[in-house]
C-alpha cells in the first residue's frame, strides 16, 4: 500500500506513500541515505488523494532508481511543528536508526511469501518402510547401543545418556505416503526436513556422510521420489522442499575426521583425528591433537569445520564447487528448493564462535553459490537472537527462523514462559512493542518470509508451555496464520502435541489425531485456506489497532489495495465485548465486514466495529 516496489531492480525508481491526518500536514519530505555517495538526500512529497473515510490524506514521493542501497525516513510539518516517521514509529526529533530499507536487486522467494511450511523430525513422523528400521543392538556408538522403540512409546532410552540412539522407524517413504495429509488435508505446501544424511544418531545433526541418505531413512531414490511428489500437484498443491544443512560441524564418525565408528559404516581415507598428515587435518581446528579440538557447544561428537580463507577446500566442498554438498542437492536429480542452515552464525575459520566478519564472508559466498544454481531457492538461517546482520543487506540469507520476533514473544504472551520454559510474561502492549521492534529490524520482503513457528525440534512443545490448554493453541494458530511471515508448523503442533525439552519434544506423530475431527487440525486447515485466499494476509501491510492490557485484547490490521482485514485476539479466557477502530483501516461508516471463521457479519458504526470475541479465540474480519 505504501511502497510501489519492495524489490526494485537497479534501474527502477520507487514511489513511497505517507498517510497523514486529513489537513494536518502542510509539507512532507523523504530523507534518504544513499550508500553510493554516503550522503543524505531530500525528496519533496505532494498530497495526492484522501482516503474513503475522509480522515486521511496520502502524500507521495519518488526515490530515484540506482544499484545502491538506500535507507529512508519521512519528515512532516504542519507549519509550526515537525515530526519524523520511520520503521520504529513517530518521533519529535530526527532518529538516528530505524530507517526503512530499499535494497535494489534483493529478492526473497515468492513461494516462501505465499506458502505454509511444515517441519518434520524424520524418525518420528511415519514408518513407511519397516525393512529399514534400526533395531535394538544393531550397532553401538559412543558407548550407547541402538534401541528400537514402539510407535507412541517413550522417547527416552533405557540407558541414561543414550537418547540419541532411540529409533522409531520414521523415514522418507513414510513422509511420501503421508503427503496428502500435509498438502491436502492441511494445505501446507513447503516441507522442511531435519537432517536426512548418514549419521549414527536419530537426529542426524552429527553427519557422517553428506552425500548419502541415511539407510534408516531410505535411499537416494527415495529422496528423489519424495521431492518429485512434493513438487507434484497429484496429492495437493504443488509444493517445495527444504533440507537441513548442518555445515558448522560434522560428526566425529565423518571420514574427514575419523574419530568414531559405528555399525558397518567404514572409511577409505585417513581422517584428521587419525593423522596430522591427513589431507583433512586442516579442515578442523585442533588446540592439541588429537583430543582437543573445536566442537559444537563442546560436544566431542560434533567437531567444528574450519572454513579457512576464501577458496579453501572446506568452502569448495560444502558450497563453492559444482560438486559441493549445497549445489549437488539443488541440482537434478534431487532439485530441492532450499537449505535451512543449522547454527548458521557459527560457520567460521579457526574454530571461533562465529558471528564475525569471516562468517558474513562465508554466507555471502554461500548465497552466491545457491543462487547460481537456483535464483529462486530459499536460504533459511537458524538464529535465536536478532538476525538482522545477516538479512539487512540482501547479500546473505533470505530469512531466518523467527524465534526472536515470533516464537518467544508469542509464548511469553500466551503461556507465561519462553520457548525453553523460562519464566517470562508480556502484556498486550509489551507484546505489540516487541513485534514492532523486531519488524523494524528487517526489510519488508524479509519480514514476509521469516518462518513463524509455535515451536521446533529445539523447543518445548507449545501446547505443553501453555499448560495443555488446546484453546490457547487455537488462539496461537489464529495469530500465526494472520501475522506477517511464513507460518511454520512443527509436526503435531497442529493438533496440540505435548512434549518437554529435547528429546521429549520429538515424540512420534499420533495419527489418530490427523483429521479434521481434531478441532485444532480443522482450524489449521481453515486458516491455511483463508490465508491462501487473501493476499493481504501474506504480503499486505500491517497496522496495530488495539492493545487492551485490562481485558487482554490484541487487534491488528492486514490490508492491501483489495481487502482490509481486522484480526482481534482475546487472551482473557472470557467472552469480551470489543470496540475496534475500523476507521484506522479506512473502513467507511455503514460498510460491513465478515468474520472469516464464523461467517457472522458486522457493520461499521461511527468508525468502529463492536463485537463479542470468545475467550482464548479470535475473529478475522474481512472487507
Amino acid at each position: 500500500m505504501f511502497d510501489s516496489n519492495q524489490e526494485p531492480t537497479a534501474t527502477q525508481s520507487v514511489t513511497v506513500t505517507l498517510r497523514t491526518g486529513h489537513g494536518n500536514v502542510s509539507a512532507a519530505s523523504i530523507k534518504y541515505y544513499d550508500s553510493a555517495d554516503a550522503s543524505f538526500h531530500y525528496v519533496p512529497m505532494h498530497a495526492t488523494s484522501t482516503d474513503p473515510t475522509g480522515r486521511f490524506d496520502y502524500w507521495q514521493g519518488v526515490i530515484p532508481g540506482s544499484a545502491s542501497e538506500k535507507y529512508y525516513r519521512f519528515e512532516a510539518t504542519n507549519g509550526s511543528e515537525t515530526v519524523w516517521y520511520d520503521a520504529e514509529g513517530v518521533s519529535l526529533s530526527e532518529p538516528s536508526s530505524g530507517n526503512f530499507f530499499l535494497i535494489p536487486g534483493f529478492e526473497t522467494p515468492d513461494w516462501m511469501k505465499n506458502g505454509v511450511l511444515y517441519q518434520i523430525f524424520v524418525d518420528r513422523f511415519y514408518d513407511g518402510d519397516p525393512a529399514n528400521d534400526v533395531t535394538s543392538g544393531q550397532y553401538e556408538y559412543a558407548g550407547c547401543a541402538t534401541e528400537q522403540h514402539g510407535w507412541g512409546t517413550s522417547v527416552y532410552a533405557t540407558v541414561s545418556g543414550c537418547n540419541s540412539e532411540v529409533f522409531f522407524g520414521g523415514d522418507l517413504a513414510g513422509i511420501d505416503q503421508k503427503l496428502s495429509y500435509i498438502k491436502d488435508t492441511l494445505g501446507a505446501d513447503i516441507l522442511y526436513l531435519t537432517p536426512i544424511f548418514e549419521s549414527p544418531s536419530n537426529h542426524k545433526y552429527d553427519t557422517a556422510d553428506y552425500y548419502t541418505v541415511d539407510p534408516a531413512f531410505g535411499t537416494a531414490s527415495d529422496l528423489e521420489k519424495l521431492v518429485e511428489d512434493v513438487h507434484s500437484s497429484s496429492n495437493g498443491p504443488p509444493g517445495y522442499i527444504i533440507l537441513d544443512g548442518v555445515f558448522n560441524h560434522t560428526g566425529d564418525t565423518h571420514c574427514w575426521f575419523g574419530r568414531g565408528t559405528y555399525g558397518t559404516f567404514t572409511c577409505s581415507v585417513t581422517g584428521a583425528y587419525q593423522s596430522q598428515s591427513s589431507p583433512y587435518y586442516g579442515w578442523y581446528t585442533f588446540q592439541s591433537w588429537p583430543n582437543q579440538y573445536s566442537s559444537f557447544a563442546g560436544y566431542a561428537g560434533m567437531p567444528k569445520l574450519d572454513y579457512g580463507a576464501s577458496g579453501s577446500q572446506v568452502r569448495l566442498q560444502i558450497y563453492g564447487s559444482p560438486g559441493s554438498v549445497v549445489q549437488t542437492y539443488l541440482k537434478p536429480p534431487y532439485a530441492i528448493d532450499g537449505w535451512r542452515l543449522d547454527s548458521a552464525q557459527m560457520l567460521d575459520a579457526g574454530g571461533n564462535g562465529g558471528s564475525d566478519a569471516v562468517n558474513h564472508q562465508i554466507m555471502r559466498e554461500l548465497r552466491a553459490a545457491v543462487k547460481s544454481v537456483n535464483p529462486d531457492a530459499e536460504i533459511l538461517g537458524e538464529y535465536w537472537g536478532d538476525p538482522s546482520p545477516w538479512l539487512d543487506d540482501g547479500a546473505e540469507w533470505d530469512s531466518a527462523m523467527n524465534y526472536n520476533g515470533f516464537t518467544r514473544p508469542l509464548s511469553e504472551w500466551l503461556c507465561g514462559q519462553d520457548q525453553s520454559g523460562n519464566a517470562g510474561s508480556l502484556d498486550e502492549t509489551q507484546f505489540d512493542a516487541w513485534l514492532h521492534g523486531t519488524r523494524a529490524d528487517l526489510p519488508v520482503n524479509v519480514q514476509e518470509v521469516m518462518t513463524n513457528e509455535l515451536g521446533t525440534h529445539d523447543t518445548i512443545r507449545f501446547a505443553t508451555r501453555c499448560g495443555a490448554d488446546l484453546s490457547l493453541t487455537e488462539l496461537a494458530l489464529i495469530f500465526q496464520f494472520t501475522y506477517i511471515g511464513t507460518p511454520g508448523i512443527y509436526y503435531g503442533d497442529e493438533y496440540g502435541m505435548q512434549g518437554g525439552n529435547d528429546p521429549d519434544d520429538r515424540r512420534t506423530f499420533d495419527w489418530s489425531q490427523a483429521s479434521t475431527a481434531n478441532p485444532a487440525v480443522a482450524l489449521t486447515r481453515k486458516l491455511i485456506a483463508i490465508r491462501n485466499q487473501y493476499a493481504a494476509l501474506r504480503t499486505g501491510s500491517f497496522m496495530t489497532l488495539l492493545t487492551d492490557d485490562t481485558n487482554h485484547i490484541y487487534a491488528f490490521g492486514r490490508f492491501d489495495a483489495d481487502h482490509r482485514i481486522a484480526v482481534v485476539l482475546d487472551d482473557s479466557g472470557n467472552t469480551e465485548t470489543v470496540t475496534v477502530p475500523a476507521w484506522q483501516l479506512s473502513m467507511t461508516n455503514g460498510s460491513w465486514v465478515t468474520d472469516l471463521l464464523t461467517g457472522k457479519a458486522y457493520q461499521v458504526v461511527d468508525g468502529n466495529l463492536t463485537l463479542s470475541v470468545n475467550g482464548y479465540y479470535g475473529v478475522i474480519l474481512e472487507q
